[in-house]
């Protein structure tokens, strides 16, 4: 369980750090309370992790041989794409491009008709939660789920999003303007890798 807690805090928390979820919660963090932003943003990402795990509870049911090798198809086929994406970066970039598509993401949904903590709750749970469906977080919690103890994904998964959530509403402007997003590729890159030939071996 132990193994499944860390795997689960390492990978979310280097992969979640300045992607569009995190900046939504920056951003509405700018306008509204805080706690109420976290408390959305965090209910949402837990929600998913569990939607996540259970998904690859479900498909753990499969044949052994063929969840295996899908486990290790996605987590070598995402790192290899990463570690592709990161060395073709000069090291300059910053996250501001995620920045930018995230308040675009808000300005669509329009201002708040009536601010009050319900309101606020529910749309920073339901923007970070549409944002974060079919994300490659997702993917990769159901792929780890189906391979480590589950409680040990979702507890450790959780605590990865509840950091990246709290840093998000406390100092996501100065992430985005120090952080290099070629460091946060290259390290997600090998994780992806790491975790893949760890259940290559375990396949075998």
């Amino acid at each position: 369980m132990l193994a499944a807690f860390t795997a689960g805090l390492l990978f979310i928390t280097v992969q979640e750090l300045g992607d569009k979820t995190f900046f939504i919660a920056a951003i509405l963090a700018t306008r509204h309370p805080r706690r109420w932003v976290f408390a959305g943003a965090i209910l949402a990402l837990a929600v998913m992790t569990i939607i996540s795990v259970l998904a690859g509870q479900v498909a753990g049911l499969l044949p052994m041989h063929y969840v295996k090798a899908a486990e290790v198809a996605l987590f070598l086929g995402f790192g290899f794409k990463l570690l592709y994406e990161g060395s073709r970066m000069s090291g300059q970039e910053t996250l501001e491009a995620e920045q930018k598509e995230a308040a675009e993401t808000l300005e669509a949904t329009g201002a708040l008709p009536l601010v009050t903590p319900w309101s606020i709750v529910s749309k920073a749970f339901t923007l970070t939660f549409l944002a974060e469906w079919g994300d490659r977080t997702q993917l990769a919690t159901i792929g780890l789920a189906t391979g480590y103890n589950p409680f040990g994904i979702t507890m450790g998964a959780t605590l990865g999003h509840a950091i990246c959530a709290a840093l998000a509403v406390l100092c996501g402007g100065m992430v985005a303007g120090r952080v290099s997003e070629k460091t946060l590729t290259l390290i997600g890159g090998g994780l992806f890798i790491l975790f893949g030939l760890l259940a290559a071996v375990n396949w075998t």
